[in-house]
């Protein structure tokens, strides 16, 4: 693999906390293998070997349930949920996976909704790794061409700001726990329920 994804990897296993945001994608350590094997195989994108992209990617996702996990927070637009990678199966298979990994106790994933504030829209993806020392965080911010890492205090400062201000403005967490009844119409599980319907 490439010395950035080595990097990517470096950070996800060394951290105690990560904090993402996806306008487009489901994050890469919630995706099926399905969901991965068809953004690897879209036109353009110029990868050669998805065999082992899928296995780095797989690989990558073990730092979930490992003993003493970091805590992982994500704010996924709703606009990913559209994205149709693979077809209609492929990304019923993606949802029903993001109500799974919800699950876990130190997991919180929450939607934000087409209906709320554009501000989700123009911040763009970006993932801020927080050791347990934060002065010492990164945050990483990937396009198709680089993946760039953040370090400076304001730096981070910012990105914290950010992440607070689309988890106040996204919808409640996925909570598989709670009694159907109790699940407000504008929650992230009644979303993925929707979406899950129209499929």
């Amino acid at each position: 693999m490439d010395p950035g994804a080595l990097d990517l990897t470096e950070s996800e296993s060394e951290t105690v906390k990560i904090r993402t945001h996806e306008p487009l994608f489901i994050p890469g350590l919630f995706q099926t293998t399905e969901y991965a094997r068809a953004i690897f195989t879209s036109p353009k994108l110029g990868f050669d070997n998805i065999e082992e992209c899928l296995r780095f990617r797989k690989e990558r996702q073990r730092v979930l349930t490992r003993d003493d996990p970091p805590s992982v927070h994500a704010v996924i637009h709703e606009a990913a949920l559209h994205m149709r990678f693979g077809g209609a199966e492929v990304v019923r298979e993606q949802l029903l996976r993001l109500v799974e990994i919800a699950r876990l106790p130190h997991v919180t994933i929450q939607l934000y909704p087409f209906s709320a504030q554009a501000y989700a829209a123009l911040s763009g993806n970006f993932a801020h790794f927080i050791p347990r020392e934060p002065k010492l965080g990164t945050v990483l911010l990937e396009n198709p061409l680089e993946a760039r890492y953040l370090t400076r205090q304001e730096q981070l400062l910012e990105y914290t700001a950010l992440f607070d201000h689309l988890v106040e403005n996204a919808l409640a967490p996925i909570d598989v726990s709670l009694a159907p009844a109790a699940h407000s119409v504008k929650d992230s599980l009644a979303l993925i329920q929707h979406l899950l319907y129209t499929l």
